[in-house]
């Protein structure tokens, strides 16, 4: 896991942040191997369209982003909070229940992976 800090120095996150998400989705699908964004601070950023097939946003803190119609199913958001974000057809993993992801949307909470056997 990364501190913020250390993410603002990789040129592909600070596409990110800068919400510039063609770019980044360009140079995500050219990345040689998965992203990891763990501890990420992505407050508030418009990140519609984004692309996040195979990143770790582990421990990311969404609050009031705009996540609307992004497809998570195949990304690592353990522990990643979503207060009061904008997430309309938006597409989580199947190891997040509605219940955690209704609790991380309204009160903050970081979202736990439910246990399979």
């Amino acid at each position: 896991m990364q501190n913020h800090e250390a993410l603002l120095k990789l040129p592909i996150f600070k596409l990110l942040v800068d919400e510039n998400i063609t770019e980044f989705n360009k140079q995500h699908a050219l990345a040689d191997k998965p992203l990891d964004f763990s501890g990420a601070m992505l407050r508030g950023l418009d990140l519609r369209n984004m692309i996040a097939d195979q990143i770790s946003f582990e421990n990311a803190y969404f609050r009031g982003a705009d996540l609307r119609g992004i497809d998570f199913s195949n990304t690592n958001l353990k522990g990643a909070s979503i207060a009061g974000a904008k997430i309309s057809g938006a597409f989580f993993p199947s190891e997040l229940t509605p219940e955690e992801i209704k609790l991380s949307f309204e009160q903050g909470t970081r979202m736990r992976y439910k246990h399979t056997t």
